[in-house]
């Protein structure tokens, strides 16, 4: 087990049953739009920034609060967990499955609830004016 100490992740949220499994949620500065195709689907001043070491380094996770999205979505019948979050729902958009969102997180993940995040391979995000 390599625990990671360095200062940049003494605020880490921790995996309590594995402290490698760690993210980090950090305001992002910017304006952010996400957009499918030419569709404006959310447009954010509030937006956050998750970084997440587990199994693999992720990729960075950008998440929008509901309040920010611009287009309609459709439930889907799906949910899955994550034992730093808790339980994700997902949405689609014209039928295809585009992103999901903690409606309810595990408490140290409570900045979370209610903030979407896309599929970057579904969707173009623009990061600043």
């Amino acid at each position: 087990m390599t625990v990671l100490t360095s200062a940049a992740f003494e605020t880490a949220i921790r995996n309590p049953d594995n402290p490698d499994h760690l993210m980090v949620i950090k305001d992002v500065p910017r304006r952010v739009r996400i957009y499918a195709g030419d569709t404006l689907l959310a447009d954010s001043v509030n937006a956050l920034r998750v970084i997440e070491i587990g199994k693999a380094v992720y990729d960075p996770v950008i998440y929008v609060p509901q309040s920010d999205l611009v287009a309609e979505f459709t439930p889907v019948d799906k949910s899955t967990f994550c034992p730093i979050k808790g339980d994700a729902s997902y949405v689609a958009r014209d039928g295809d499955e585009i992103a999901w969102v903690y409606k309810s997180p595990i408490s140290m993940a409570s900045r979370l609830a209610s903030h979407f995040a896309f599929w970057p391979a579904k969707v173009r995000l623009v990061e600043g004016e």
